[in-house]
């Protein structure tokens, strides 16, 4: 090496200085130092190889809120609700503002999360066999249903503990526990590639929590108070026929009645008195740990358990997915957050959760591990703006400027917060505002961890890490499907060679009262029927200059209004191609309550009624 070529390699750095003197005075010792200098160099490439390396080995925490709104957190425009560890995640990496739940429901948007696959592409939701996602419900809501997210699924969890990955799940699941006994555990988290498991494995309900009320109150209503109306009107009626000798009546016909009355009026008690035991409950692995489910000191309670997961995994690459139960109803916050906000009880459990976000970030930083981790924050879908209590109390968050929220496709249904942190890697303070989705976790968590990805399935995520590297400045979906459970409500179009985001809506949901911003007669919005408004031909929005979707497009206003609908329906076309026939998880046989499957923490099953969780924390202490 010429001390020339020496001189441009080492930007005139002083050890290439030398190398010149040496080889004017003398050619010997100008060889040795050339050979010198080039060990050097090796050294350094190696050096910087490895630390390529351990640099695709990161460490990932994944923080995901239930139910919390893009409009609830600070680096998002709230100016109310103190979230300052958040902000400080977002103010460290950057900032998604078109990040997209890729379903606007728990359970199907969790799967996705998982997955890195369209719901509808896997076994939870089947166009092929028609079933359970075609009516009201979308969600798991008892423990002994025997639908979720079969072992056939490939979760990043599963990938990252083939690469030797320490991986926990804390908080809430909500893909389902058992198929055909209480101990198969099928469905399970630890079925699924988590070696820990610490939370619910449902969903926190208004039930789970004394005075909170009941999400089935429709449902009562309907199986319960109507039919008791009608008994009760059929025996006033033969009352008075009777009576009035206008027709003979036999007594059998009372008793009968009287009888279907107290076994209607029978199951609605037991229901109320059990479900909250039966569903809403702690496990510890495949135990149950507290049941029924105890708020006092839970978030706490989760965050030092994350944390202690963190110290046992300080020396090995670890995943940590952290799984808020909170901000869904029914709301909870400690005794050192309640009544702090300046918005209720809402209020409260968003501050309380940023709290433990924070109590992540110090024991990161405690163990020098910050800058070997990707972190990762969102929520699993927005806010839901009907959640108002019997006192006629808001439980339900901010979704922004945005239209809508939880169980529907506007973008306050879908566009959730989304940041990233990993420092040294990720420039601090960015914010992208290209499509992006809560699949995309999947490839990136795989492909930083060095796992290939499965390639007997389609994987619909796209690996973020070019886009928010800088690398690239598109996101790498051009076409994102929006479904509202088994159905195909809109698709999102971002042309590669446009700034234009099209959105064209098949159906809308019919808002009640009219007006409003939500479907708050039914407390959500459905898919299908009488509940939506189909659009012929769809109903098309530019995102990008209207995110508020308060101004619909239409050939007089937009000159190539067919031609992005015939590229959307192509696109469509496309992507139903590649949708193939799978069993259906959420059946009505799948998600109804069976008995066989109910698990209980006494023996007998007589009582279910345990707390480990005060046995262990006395033990502590």
């Amino acid at each position: 090496m010429s001390a020339e070529a020496c001189s441009h390699q080492c930007a005139r750095t002083q050890p290439c200085q030398e190398a010149k003197i040496l080889e004017d005075k003398d050619p010997r010792r100008s060889s040795v130092a050339t050979r010198k200098m080039r060990l050097h160099l090796l050294l350094l490439s190696f050096l910087s190889a490895a630390q390529s390396h351990a640099a695709t080995r990161p460490n990932f925490v994944l923080l995901l809120a239930d139910d919390l709104g893009i409009g609830d957190v600070g680096c998002y425009g709230n100016k109310t609700l103190r979230t300052p560890n958040i902000d400080r995640l977002a103010g460290g990496g950057v900032k998604l503002t078109q990040h997209l739940a890729a379903s606007p429901l728990c359970t199907p948007s969790r799967a996705a999360f998982m997955t890195g696959r369209y719901p509808v592409r896997s076994v939870l939701i089947s166009p092929a066999s028609g079933m359970a996602s075609e009516t009201l419900v979308g969600v798991f809501l008892f423990s002994a249903s025997s639908g979720g997210l079969p072992t056939s699924e490939i979760t990043f969890a599963k990938l990252l503990k083939d690469q030797g990955y320490a991986t926990a799940l804390i908080g809430k699941w909500h893909l389902g526990t058992n198929c055909h006994n209480k101990t198969d555990f099928c469905h399970h988290p630890l079925s699924h590639g988590f070696d820990y498991f610490h939370g619910i494995p449902v969903t926190n309900l208004r039930d789970c929590k004394p005075g909170e009320g009941s999400v089935f109150t429709r449902g009562i209503r309907m199986l319960v108070f109507i039919p008791l109306q009608i008994i009760a009107i059929t025996l006033l009626t033969l009352a008075v026929l009777k009576y009035l000798g206008l027709a003979h009546v036999p007594p059998a016909v009372f008793f009968c009645l009287l009888c279907l009355a107290a076994m209607i009026l029978g199951f609605l008690v037991c229901f109320l008195h059990y479900f909250r035991p039966l569903n809403c409950f702690l496990m510890r692995n495949h135990e149950i740990s507290q049941q029924p489910i105890s708020y006092d000191n839970l978030t706490q309670r989760l965050v030092a358990d994350a944390a202690q997961f963190i110290r046992r995994n300080a020396d090995k690459p670890f995943l940590l997915t952290l799984s808020y139960l909170q901000v869904h109803t029914a709301l909870f916050a400690s005794k050192d957050f309640a009544s702090k906000s300046k918005h209720g009880v809402y209020g409260d459990a968003v501050e309380e959760m940023d709290w433990s976000v924070g109590q992540i970030l110090n024991v990161l930083d405690e163990l020098k591990l910050a800058n070997n981790t990707l972190i990762y924050f969102s929520s699993d879908q927005g806010a839901h703006v009907e959640e108002v209590s019997a006192k006629g109390e808001v439980h339900g968050g901010s979704n922004g400027m945005y239209k809508g929220g939880k169980a529907n496709n506007w973008e306050g249904g879908i566009r959730v917060p989304g940041i990233l942190r990993w420092p040294g890697v990720i420039q601090a303070g960015l914010e992208i505002d290209e499509p992006t989705s809560n699949m995309d976790l999947f490839p990136t968590v795989a492909a930083l961890a060095g796992a290939p990805l499965p390639e007997d399935r389609i994987i619909d995520g796209r690996d973020l890490m070019p886009l928010v590297q800088g690398r690239t400045e598109h996101s790498d979906h051009e076409f994102l499907f929006h479904y509202c459970n088994f159905y195909l409500n809109a698709v999102r179009w971002h042309p590669r060679n446009s700034t234009s985001i099209w959105k064209a809506f098949f159906f809308t949901p019919k808002f009640s009262p009219e007006g409003a911003n939500g479907c708050f007669s039914t407390h959500v919005c459905f898919c299908y029927g009488h509940a939506v408004t189909y659009h012929r031909p769809p109903l098309l929005f530019d995102i990008s200059k209207d995110p508020r979707e308060r101004n619909p497009l239409s050939p007089a206003t937009e000159p190539q209004f067919q031609e992005i609908l015939d590229a959307i329906q192509e696109a469509v076309d496309h992507h139903t191609k590649t949708l193939k026939e799978v069993p259906n998880q959420l059946s009505l046989g799948n998600i109804v309550w069976k008995p066989w499957l109910q698990m209980c923490c006494s023996p007998s099953g007589l009582s279910c009624h345990c707390d480990h969780e005060k046995q262990a924390r006395s033990a502590s202490h």
